[in-house]
């Protein structure tokens, strides 16, 4: 087939894409344009503005899969009036427009979490559709959707490229000075327009027949003799590591759950694409039988490490996920094991169905967590005899450093992924910075290498500061790259040394560094026992110095890091101050 004919196939084959999926085409078309308005007036807009059209695009965004979901819905309904077909479409967008205006309110945790899981099952939903009702070659029709993709993606990669060095070429040889954004612009264009439409022009009908397909020469070589055989070395390594445990008994914990729960489901998805061979194939058959079975105990050993992780630190979002996934592996891995004719098309639809259980209703990872992180509090306090019905009384004094730094855990936790009203023992108006008065210590955090992270801020912060008898009032962050305030006087700071000084025609004529007033902070702080984040009083974040020449006074507005084994060695990780500057 020449060039030119080829051309002419792919046209032919976008336009019957615009026949039979118009509303798909359309709201990708939208998303395209919408995302180009963003990038144009997007620096123009309030952080208000910005954040309504970011939401909006993630709702046209969601349109593509539920448009395709209606479009197969009617293909395969077989509605010869089209009225039922607009009014799916218009249901669909008044789905839309009440998912923006009641769970999507804003970019928080829960709302991207259950944005990643609806958009997973509806577009699990456009996998399955056609074939529901339909028992054999579905392992076939998902290769060949497969395949288009994939097909699609190095056309549109091709394409992209070729255009991006014209556009480049250009530019370089005439001055153009083509801006940047055109290749964004041909980036949206060519992956939300054309690579749409190429596609979805290759999407089976929904009454194609499949049983006389030829399993692709090139999957098989893939799936047979390379991604099986990696498998068969990393079952090994995997059974190698379960022994290691049993003759220790020192069970896994944390990145160990992730090993083996991504190799599992890709172990799923092997055996999902090698269904069609397995009655030819002996090497696949042993391989599907063999390993459904043998993996059954490299998951429990994942299930007692996620085990430990839950018994210690509660269910949160994260955890959640991994023993949902988890408990579908292990479901499919028996189906597979003890299952004489497979019908794969429970995986994607048993999968669809977690992942909108996951996100709504009782049962959803945000449910669940809130439950477990309240239940966890509650026993922590409980030991430590804080709680006296539903109040909760200051800790006492043997309270160990553990129990503050989880109760802050958990109060964090609330506070970042979800909302401190949804603890139950806490009282009405609750701050972190309540901590010292509620519970009678303050906020207390640890971080992953094992020291005491700290965040201590002025009371004064954010507040009036007076200036009276300074000529200049200067901010940390502005005088970075040095400032000029008057004829050849330059200010200076470096935030990586914390050192500051003041310049007159080249000469220093004021110099200090500023980690050692951070350290005298510090210290004056275990001095009274204070630790976590904390409000300090504004005199002790407060520091005047002075010479024949020059007087400042800092004034101290935060400053955070880690506490280590003693005060100079402590870590800083940002001060944050104003100085005022008096010229003599």
């Amino acid at each position: 087939m020449n060039f030119t004919l080829r051309i002419k196939n792919v046209f032919r084959s976008i336009k019957n894409s615009f026949r039979r999926f118009p509303i798909t085409i359309g709201v990708s078309t939208a998303l395209v344009i919408m995302l180009v308005i963003l990038s144009e007036k997007g620096s123009q807009l309030t952080q208000n503005s910005r954040e309504i059209l970011q939401r909006i695009n993630m709702i046209i965004a969601l349109g593509i899969p539920l448009s395709l979901c209606v479009k197969l819905i009617y293909e395969k309904k077989k509605y010869s009036n089209r009225v039922y077909e607009v009014i799916g479409y218009i249901f669909g967008g008044v789905i839309l427009i009440l998912y923006y205006l009641f769970l999507l309110k804003d970019f928080s945790m829960t709302s991207m979490v259950r944005y990643i899981g609806v958009s997973l099952f509806l577009y699990l939903a456009f996998a399955y559709i056609p074939w529901i009702g339909r028992k054999a070659d579905y392992e076939s029709y998902i290769i060949k959707v497969f395949s288009s993709f994939f097909l699609t993606a190095i056309y549109s990669f091709v394409l992209y490229l070729g255009i991006s060095a014209i556009l480049f070429t250009i530019d370089q040889l005439f001055n153009a000075n083509i801006p940047g954004k055109y290749f964004y612009y041909t980036f949206l264009i060519i992956a939300g327009i054309f690579a749409p439409s190429l596609f979805l022009a290759r999407i089976p009908e929904i009454d194609e027949d499949f049983s006389e397909y030829e399993y692709p020469k090139s999957l098989k070589v893939l799936l047979l003799y390379i991604v099986i055989p990696l498998i068969a070395i990393y079952s090994t390594i995997l059974y190698a590591y379960f022994l290691k445990i049993i003759i220790t008994r020192i069970w896994p914990q944390g990145l160990v759950s992730h090993l083996v729960l991504w190799y599992s489901v890709l172990s799923v998805a092997v055996i999902f694409f090698i269904t069609p061979i397995l009655d030819m194939d002996r090497w696949a058959y042993r391989f599907k039988f063999w390993l459904s079975k043998l993996i059954l105990p490299i998951l429990i050993m994942m299930f007692i490490s996620i085990g430990i992780r839950v018994k210690t630190y509660g269910i949160t979002e994260n955890r959640y996920f991994i023993l949902v996934l988890g408990l579908w592996v292990l479901g499919i891995m028996l189906y597979f094991a003890f299952s004489r004719k497979l019908n794969n098309i429970i995986i994607p639809i048993s999968l669809s169905i977690i992942a909108l259980n996951s996100v709504f209703g009782p049962l959803s990872s945000f449910s669940i967590s809130k439950l477990s992180q309240n239940n966890r509090l509650k026993s922590i306090l409980t030991r430590n005899h804080m709680l006296e019905g539903s109040k909760i009384l200051k800790a006492p004094e043997d309270i160990s450093i553990e129990d503050k730094e989880e109760i802050s855990a958990i109060l964090r936790y609330f506070e970042n992924h979800h909302s401190l009203e949804n603890i139950k023992k806490l009282p009405e108006d609750f701050e972190i910075k309540d901590m010292n008065r509620v519970f009678g210590f303050p906020y207390t955090e640890k971080d992953l290498y094992g020291y005491d992270y700290f965040y201590y801020q002025s009371e004064e912060k954010g507040k009036v500061l007076e200036v009276k008898e300074y000529h200049y009032l200067l901010e940390s962050y502005g005088i970075v790259d040095s400032t000029q305030i008057k004829d050849n006087v330059m200010v200076s700071y470096n935030d990586r040394n914390y050192n500051f000084k003041i310049e007159e025609k080249d000469n220093i004529i004021y110099e200090t560094n500023l980690k050692k007033y951070a350290l005298d902070i510090i210290k004056n702080i275990e001095d009274l026992n204070i630790k976590g984040n904390n409000t300090i009083e504004a005199d002790k974040m407060i520091f005047i110095d002075e010479n024949e020449k020059i007087k400042v006074k800092f004034v101290i507005n935060s400053i955070n890091g880690e506490r280590r084994s003693s005060i100079d060695d402590t870590m800083l990780r940002n001060i944050d101050y104003y100085v005022l500057i008096k010229i003599k």
